[in-house]
């Protein structure tokens, strides 16, 4: 919108179908714009009320005159009939008539009068008042009265803006006066006291008018006050949609927005006494046990109650929540409605473990749980993510979930799963995962349509003062960057705390935005409850000790509102204490704890009733000849009509149409026929990460993109079958913690689909070692749940310096459960028993064939485990890293050791050194053996899969060389790598009869040399070490 530098430009003479016409058009445009028609000559400067933002506001009260004359003061009426008939901006006033009197025809002869400055303060004050209304809007939560402890202001600012009159209610008298000659003339306003009672316009950008369109400063005042200074702090004029802010002003500025009937009040009550009385049972029976209670923020519990209940009744049929320790007992007590008594065992000590796995403590584990939501009458299903003590690393996790049962039920906007979030105040201002979530919420592949995050902000972090923990104001201050309003609350004021709740639900309805629930608290023990926080926090738990509890407060408040009689609130209470004590009577005839009762992400049908694998076998991973074809065209191609690819791809799909016509395949087209199978058979595959669309090595282009027309793509994976699953690969943002999590979430939901997620380099993965180590690794053990997540992880020492070269083998081998000293039972289901057992399993692929084997394999298998398979770098276009069809058909399978078939194997005893090694140094290693004729008596074997290791085919390999020394090869340094985990393992399969010897590059604390000629050296040394026969002689 042009703002109005000339009232000529807008006031020049109108004929009356102008008139018409131009209200018509301005009033149904959204937003007005103006064209300058002529100009006088009168400057800017001649009229100063009319530059900046007064031209807004004659605006106004201009298009009010043209709709109806008698709609403005009269002083303005006068004003623009004079304008109106030609008269220049600064002469155009002229005094109102007498009341009563008629106001004379005006011409041409009498538009010129006396200049008034009144019009000009009449403008001027009106304009101070639009801009005092918007300094509440922008800053009114700065004086909000928001700490139920009176001791801290939220923003950890006392002071008070200097563009806000804090009303006689906050300050005593004499301060409110000065406060007024502060903003008097020459001040921000230039408003003084005896303007408190004069009637101002109110703007289009305000609500807290109600019905009434002008009100006096003091009540304007008033009702700003209540609004935004009050127990409810809002921040959201920093967000650019004007939609937006115009929603939120009306939901919280509206005069009596915050109505509860007195069923609503009574139904708070209950919710209270539940929340409430339930950290006071665990209190009374188990004093002397962590249990992080929620007590100082009990009304967290009807808080995210009226969210789902509000959010239910808008047609969401599932919540997933994810939240840390704090609280976590009380909401799955009272909001999921897990059995009490299963809670109650929790703290039996004598409790006996009895499914699979390590377990974890109370306050980790999650829940799904299936009900009928009482006030919408709708089912509803909630799940808890399980996570563990890393606050804030269960937030992507949460989002990849929602995602997934997003696109399993169809749901494209959000209308039906969600999330919500809960939080700490520290941790949200001091976790850089929040903010990699945050940046997540709006990406097309990876957005959920909004999250509503609570923070329970309890004024400190363990023991850390909020004044030496964040930088910010407020620790929401993070949730900025995606325009997401926040709600700040006291959270003291029960009713407050639910109209907010109300309004962050129906804002998640209505934009599919994240919204950001603050609730300010306290927490009335320390960190936990053996804690003693007086050492560092003496003030405060002086305070707290004397605050009294929130039920308490409302109780009394009620119940002197007669809505709630005494005896009606203590028979609640005694109806609830006896729910708990009938549980806790049932509690003690748990004996034996079923984690597996705690799963958040239940796969129904998957597995046997008993939570068991329906077998333990994995059928043949191989493809009839047809689908290979088939498959092989369509990636050579492109399956759209009029779509010019890059000249450079052109070239890449004939190369893979020579491949197919001559039944080979390299890396990426290998990769192309296990995707494409699977997507046959029904299963979604989803692959993520960091250029992935493409590949970090231009080897993959699985999305292509028209030369002519922006934004055109076509991915020919979706083109390959009339009724295949769909398939999504999506570049992610620059992110690995939070796009794993989101990815490993993604996988939780359904066993029939396989998502990837691709590391653009295999030491990127460093940035998510708290997934990793948290929840993929360590999952199964601690809370029963399986994964099927896989992580391709480039690696490789191709002399480009020690970052991206390694993948860091040696951190997930070191993770691996497997007993180094311990031969498995032998079985006939051997191999994949082991890997039933396992907790991961991890492969280092030399061949394209074995690797669309184990990616298939890693659906086929009638369990779920995680699979991380460091991929290739140049093995993905070396000559000799093809396979062949015939590798890949019916019958064949993933190859867990690869043996040597060359002339080694034709005379085994002849053979004095068996060389066993994994990856690309298999290449080095062949192409050394052919330059130094060895191949007769030196054998290499490829272990394929490192973990489980294969025993019983290593012992198969050693037995077949009898005279043959063993060393183990790798490209990698000797503390790296993988042979402190091949080592044990190998002498455990020999039985210790012979020593494993090493050849290798020497220890080091970098992954790889940063000088090429210092790597071929490297290279040079091991190659020597690997293929001289006595190499090792004299030593032990």
């Amino acid at each position: 919108m042009h703002h109005l530098r000339t009232c000529a430009a807008k006031l020049r003479p109108l004929t009356a179908s102008e008139t018409i016409k131009n209200v018509s058009q301005n009033r149904t445009a959204k937003l007005r714009t103006f064209q300058h028609i002529r100009c006088y000559s009168a400057p800017v400067a001649a009229e100063p009320f009319l530059s900046g933002t007064s031209s807004n506001y004659v605006e106004e009260m201009y298009f009010a005159w043209l709709e109806n004359p008698r709609s403005v003061h009269k002083s303005w009426d006068v004003f623009f009939r004079n304008a109106n008939s030609g008269a220049l901006p600064g002469t155009a006033y002229q005094s109102p008539p007498p009341v009563g009197a008629i106001l004379p025809a005006l011409s041409s002869s009498h538009f010129q009068v006396e200049t008034q400055p009144n019009v000009e303060k009449l403008v001027e004050d009106h304009l101070a008042v639009q801009s005092l209304i918007r300094a509440y809007q922008i800053r009114g939560h700065h004086v909000a009265q928001l700490d139920p402890l009176g001791i801290l202001d939220a923003d950890l600012d006392s002071s008070v803006p200097t563009d806000i009159i804090t009303s006689p209610e906050k300050l005593d008298l004499d301060a409110f006066k000065n406060r007024m000659d502060v903003l008097t003339v020459g001040g921000f306003y230039g408003l003084q006291e005896s303007d408190l009672d004069k009637v101002f316009h109110l703007p289009t950008t305000t609500y807290i008018g109600g019905n009434e369109t002008a009100l006096p400063l003091r009540e304007i005042v008033r009702r700003l006050e209540m609004a935004y200074c009050q127990h409810i702090g809002v921040e959201f004029m920093f967000i650019n949609d004007l939609e937006q802010c115009q929603w939120i002003r009306e939901k919280f500025e509206t005069p009596g927005i915050m109505q509860f009937t007195d069923e609503e009040k009574r139904t708070l009550l209950a919710r209270l006494v539940r929340s409430t009385r339930f950290e006071e049972f665990l209190q009374r029976k188990w004093s002397s046990e962590k249990r992080f209670g929620l007590e100082g923020c009990e009304v967290l519990i009807p808080a995210l109650k009226t969210i789902i209940d509000r959010s239910s009744g808008n047609g969401v049929d599932y919540v997933i929540m994810g939240m840390p320790h704090r609280g976590r007992l009380n909401v799955l007590a009272n909001v999921i409605r897990k059995e009490l008594e299963q809670i109650f065992c929790q703290f039996d000590s004598k409790l006996e473990a009895a499914d699979e796995g390590s377990g974890d403590v109370k306050y980790h584990l999650g829940m799904y749980h299936r009900r009928i939501n009482r006030v919408s009458d709708r089912t509803i299903t909630l799940s808890l993510v399980a996570n563990p003590s890393h606050l804030e690393a269960v937030d992507p996790v949460v989002q990849g979930k929602t995602k997934a049962e997003q696109f399993y039920c169809g749901d494209t906007d959000g209308k039906k799963v969600m999330s919500i979030l809960l939080h700490g105040d520290a941790a949200f201002a001091g976790q850089g995962i929040v903010y990699e979530t945050f940046h997540l919420s709006d990406l097309p592949s990876y957005t959920t349509y909004g999250t509503i995050h609570v923070v329970v902000n309890n004024q400190i972090g363990f023991t850390t003062d909020p004044r030496m923990a964040r930088s910010s104001p407020y620790p929401t201050d993070v949730a900025r960057v995606v325009n997401a309003p926040i709600f700040h609350v006291n959270a003291d004021d029960p009713e407050a705390v639910i109209h907010v709740c109300d309004v962050a639900a129906e804002w998640r309805n209505t934009f599919h935005k994240d919204v950001v629930v603050d609730l300010v608290c306290y927490r009335r023990s320390g960190h936990n409850e053996m804690d003693e926080p007086m050492f560092t926090q003496p003030l405060m738990y002086k305070q707290i000790r004397k605050q009294k509890p929130v039920l308490q407060k409302y109780a009394e408040y009620l119940i002197a509102d007669a809505i709630v009689t005494r005896q009606e609130y203590e028979e609640e209470i005694a109806k609830y204490d006896k729910i708990c004590e009938e549980a806790y009577a049932r509690s003690k005839d748990e004996k034996i704890l079923h984690i597996k009762h705690w799963l958040d992400s239940p796969w129904p049908g998957f597995f046997t009733l008993d939570g068991q694998p329906k077998s333990m076998s994995c059928p043949s991973t191989g493809l009839n000849e047809e689908d290979l074809m088939h498959i092989g065209g369509v990636a050579s191609s492109v399956p759209v009509d009029n779509f010019t690819i890059h000249g450079g791809l052109s070239r890449i799909l004939k190369a893979r149409a020579e491949m197919v016509k001559s039944r080979t395949v390299d890396w990426a087209l290998a990769e192309y026929m296990a995707f494409g199978s699977l997507l046959k058979e029904g299963i979604h595959i989803r692959l993520s990460g960091q250029d992935v669309e493409r590949g970090t090595f231009s080897h993959r282009h699985h999305v292509l993109h028209d030369q002519n027309v922006d934004k055109r793509t076509c991915i020919p994976m979706n083109h390959l079958w009339p009724n295949q699953a769909p398939y999504t690969v999506c570049n992610s943002s620059l992110s690995e913690y939070g796009v794993l999590g989101f990815e490993l979430g993604f996988a939780m939901a359904s066993p029939n689909a396989l998502v990837l997620w691709e590391a653009q380099f295999g030491d990127f993965h460093n940035t998510a070692q708290c997934i990793i180590d948290q929840f993929i690794s360590s999952g199964q053990a601690k809370w029963v749940r399986q994964n099927g997540i896989v992580l391709l992880l480039p690696h490789g020492m191709e002399g480009m310096g020690p970052e991206h070269s390694s993948a860091r083998p040696e951190r997930f081998l070191q993770m691996c459960n497997d007993d180094p000293d311990v031969f498995p039972k032998r079985t006939d289901d051997f191999a994949v028993r082991q890997l039933y057992n396992c907790n991961w399993i991890v492969v280092n692929c030399s061949s394209p064939a074995n690797f669309f084997h184990v990616l298939r394999r890693q659906i086929l298998l009638p369990f779920r485990k995680p699979l991380i398979a460091f991929t290739p770098k140049s093995l993905l276009r070396h000559p000799e890293a093809r396979s062949s069809f015939d590798d890949m058909l019916p019958g064949t399978h993933f190859y867990r050791v690869i043996s040597d078939d060359g002339p080694a194997s034709k005379n085994p005893e002849n053979v004095n050194r068996l060389l066993l090694c994994t990856g690309k140094v298999y290449y080095d290693l062949i192409r050394e053996r052919r330059t130094r004729n060895m191949e007769s008596n030196v054998a290499i074997t490829r272990i394929e899969q490192l973990s489980p290791f294969p025993f019983d085919l290593i012992e198969m390999e050693v037995q077949k060389y009898p005279n043959a020394q063993i060393v183990w090869c790798q490209e990698e340094h000797k503390n790296q790598g993988y042979y402190d985990y091949i080592k044990p393992r190998i002498r455990t399969t020999i039985n210790r009869s012979k020593p494993v010897w090493y050849a290798g590059r020497d220890p080091t604390s970098a992954p790889a040399t940063g000088n090429k000629a210092a790597h071929l050296m490297e290279l040079k040394r091991f190659m020597d070490t690997a293929f001289n026969i006595n190499a090792f002689d004299g030593l032990v």
